[in-house]
């Protein structure tokens, strides 16, 4: 079936949507709710099935992809409005699309989390058992940059779209230690990653275990907690599901960029990027429109000679993705010892209680392709040979709304896989 096809068959879909449905969903206490939103895993079987899918995510925001599709698992989880799940199930049905329900009410996930938060105080001490907003996590790492004043150092890379200071903190105990940087949180609703980015920084100054106490001693470590401050702050006061920075589109009502869609490496190729702004993969105007991407460029720019390893923290779907993200045709010349470094992270992951698998392999080949993200940049652009991103838990049960529960789980998997990553790239020559 053709494209032009394709579409006269959905606009069918869409007349029949009433005027109400185009709304945003309804606002209470400032917040936007999810209630009754559902998310679906689909089974792709053929080309004009995805087609259908990555069009419907085109040309409407009443269907938000949650995870793209992959050859790999040929999945894709979308969360759809209610007003839409009628229309939505009589195109499954036409398409003959095989669907499986994920989460009934994506609000109950929304509520259950925010529970968590309530039950803790303004006098409670910082932990893991919950998710903070920035204020609470710059407060925190204040603290224990006043705290470990021998060995750490707080960073600035730049400021954001909104004005907010991007802050990292800097650990290190000696001169002439090999560099390892961590950016986090660059998707906003991703708030597993900057709950174990600050539970790995405490680790890495608390920790009495060797294996920890070596990696924090004989590394240096530049860790950026939350990235994408105003995407991240808009996700705690407004929007739950926000992924994209705030920076306004000249050309759309849509608001917001893909920052690790924003960089200048292989910008927008092999359709790894959207050029819809509405798109949660809209890779932004140009290359680095975004002033976060372009700060985060000119501060590790400024600073390679000092990093060895760059690794970035998204969830979900438990991966450790390698370069390339632009293509499926081509490999680094070191792919052989990124795969032998991702079978160490995911045997060690494996290896805990939980026995949480870890696929691993290069972006474009495990997951999908994704052009003009910070690891591809970094890896070919200043020549950091050992990069990865780490999407965390899970498969898909939770997704983006990880349970306060996991969250020491997640992070205890976390420093077993890094505490692997790290000696096997020692290993091999690159630390």
């Amino acid at each position: 079936m053709g494209k032009l096809s394709i579409l006269f068959l959905l606009a069918t879909f869409v007349v029949c949507i009433s005027s109400a449905s185009l709304k945003s969903p309804p606002v209470f206490e400032g917040k936007l709710r999810y209630d009754n939103y559902k998310v679906y895993k689909l089974n792709i079987k053929n080309k004009t099935q995805l087609a259908v899918i990555e069009l419907i995510q085109d040309i409407s925001e009443r269907y938000n992809v949650w995870k793209e599709y992959d050859e790999a698992t040929k999945e894709i989880h979308i969360m759809v409005k209610p007003t839409e799940d009628k229309y939505f199930h009589e195109l499954l049905q036409v398409y003959g699309l095989q669907w499986e329900l994920l989460v009934e009410n994506v609000q109950d996930l929304i509520d259950e989390e925010q529970r968590a938060a309530d039950t803790t105080t303004d006098n409670d001490e910082f932990g893991w058992t919950r998710y903070y907003e920035l204020e609470d996590i710059e407060k925190w790492l204040d603290g224990i940059l006043a705290a470990h004043p021998d060995v750490t150092e707080s960073f600035e890379i730049g400021k954001s779209y909104e004005g907010r200071t991007i802050r990292g903190i800097k650990i290190s105990h000696k001169d002439g230690n090999p560099g390892i940087f961590i950016e986090s949180n660059i998707h906003a609703r991703e708030w597993i990653t900057s709950a174990s980015a600050t539970w790995f920084i405490n680790e890495l100054l608390t920790s009495k275990d060797g294996p920890v106490v070596n990696l924090a001693e004989n590394y240096d470590w530049y860790i950026i907690p939350v990235f994408n401050v105003d995407g991240f702050v808009y996700s705690h006061l407004k929007d739950r599901m926000w992924r994209k920075t705030r920076q306004p589109v000249k050309t759309s009502s849509c608001i917001g960029t893909d920052a690790n869609r924003n960089f200048d490496s292989h910008w927008m190729e092999n359709g790894g990027a959207s050029n819809n702004p509405c798109s949660e993969t809209y890779a932004g105007p140009e290359a680095f429109s975004e002033p976060e991407a372009k700060a985060l460029a000119d501060y590790v720019t400024s600073i390679q000679d000092k990093i060895n390893i760059y690794i970035s923290f998204h969830s979900y779907g438990q991966y450790l993705l390698s370069p390339y993200g632009h293509t499926k045709e081509e490999f680094p010349e070191n792919y052989e010892d990124l795969l032998t470094i991702g079978t160490a992270f995911s045997g060690a992951i494996k290896g805990l209680a939980y026995n949480t698998e870890y696929t691993h392999g290069s972006t474009a080949v495990v997951l999908y392709v994704a052009s003009g993200s910070t690891v591809d940049w970094v890896f070919n652009e200043l020549n950091v040979k050992v990069g990865y991103t780490i999407e965390f838990r899970d498969k898909g049960r939770y997704g983006f709304v990880l349970p306060p529960l996991q969250i020491l789980p997640n992070c205890q998997e976390l420093m077993a896989g890094m505490l692997a990553l790290v000696d096997k790239s020692k290993e091999l020559g690159y630390v």
